[in-house]
């Protein structure tokens, strides 16, 4: 693992461990933690997003469905399980099983829906979301018993989601996209999105990549959905809504198609954001919406761009020697041990 990369996880532990002992000390109050958990929620939303739409070039609105379909699942799965199961694996299992859920769906809908573009896709996975929340309201008159309750909401589900459980995924799907897009296959995913047509007579297989893309975009969707609902304790299908997929989408345009940090930051900022502008009332939306025109006017490729985070770039040429006397005296015990 090159140094910056080792540089860069030391640091986001030390940060969850502070917020952590923050939090378990009551530093921090309720209402700043659910803030938080919101937001960590949002980065995975997002940066899920961002791997079918930055990275493979793809437009779907449909990406609350699939984080209804997964968080469903885990809260049906949680709360059949509650009496037999701990903890440590209720809450494991319920993240594979939301993941998995959702990474179905996408398989079903991705196989027919990614041999379209465009506006095409688009329109095809916007309906997807939208049948989803409607199946979710009226199935159980279907069944003829209660499984999500429809309207009423979903309640009783085990509240097993903490900050710390959210950030490590956080950490863990940040980390596999940056590995994966890193890959041949994720190079295989860049070319699609740049000339489908060249990709192809180069003999990459596309309808696979795009398919695997796809189905990892929703299975992580899914896997913020299994999250939400082990934090929340109730599910309404009004919460997953088309307005809710379009929120995502602008925090992925927003931070830049195809930069994982810039969906990061995006992500904080734009669940942050309306809770520091409450005190501004009935303006804050406005505010809200002006900040969001304006950074779309003078910075149309989104915050970040297509760039990608690392302490060595952030801090520049005093890192860098920092970084290079660390690896050289590390070179130095080696070659002395080697030695003796």
């Amino acid at each position: 693992m090159p140094l910056r990369y080792g540089i860069n996880i030391l640091v986001f532990i030390v940060f969850l461990l502070i917020i952590s002992t923050l939090i378990s000390t009551k530093t921090i109050s309720n209402y700043y933690v659910k803030v938080l958990m919101l937001i960590g929620i949002n980065i995975i939303l997002a940066v899920s997003l961002n791997l079918a739409t930055g990275y493979l070039g793809q437009l779907p609105l449909g990406h609350a469905g699939f984080m209804a379909v997964g968080a469903y699942a885990s809260a049906i799965f949680m709360k059949a399980t509650a009496a037999t199961l701990p903890l440590f694996v209720s809450l494991p299992l319920g993240l594979i099983i939301g993941g998995a859920a959702a990474g179905l769906f996408g398989f079903i809908i991705g196989i027919p829906a990614l041999r379209l573009r465009g506006d095409y896709l688009a329109i095809i996975t916007l309906g997807f979301g939208e049948i989803i929340r409607v199946v979710l309201l009226n199935i159980d008159s279907v069944l003829g018993f209660s499984l999500t309750y429809g309207a009423a909401s979903l309640k009783g589900i085990p509240k097993t989601t903490t900050f710390l459980d959210t950030f490590i995924c956080v950490f863990i799907v940040c980390y596999i996209i940056h590995t994966t897009m890193k890959s041949r296959h994720g190079r295989a995913v860049l070319s699609i999105r740049e000339n489908e047509i060249a990709a192809e007579s180069c003999g990459i297989k596309t309808t696979y990549y795009k398919t695997m893309a796809f189905v990892m975009s929703a299975f992580f969707a899914g896997v913020a959905g299994s999250l939400y609902a082990g934090y929340l304790g109730i599910l309404n299908p009004s919460n997953f809504g088309f307005m809710k997929s379009i929120e995502i989408l602008v925090m992925v345009v927003l931070g830049g198609m195809g930069s994982m940090i810039g969906s990061v930051i995006s992500a904080t900022v734009l669940t942050a954001l309306p809770e520091l502008l409450r005190a501004f009332d009935e303006y804050r939306m406005v505010l809200y919406s002006l900040l969001l025109i304006i950074v779309m006017i003078f910075k149309p490729s989104g915050l970040m761009g297509t760039y990608d985070f690392s302490l060595s770039r952030l801090l520049g040429k005093p890192w860098e020697r920092i970084s290079s006397k660390f690896a050289a005296g590390t070179g130095k015990e080696g070659d002395a041990d080697g030695k003796a």
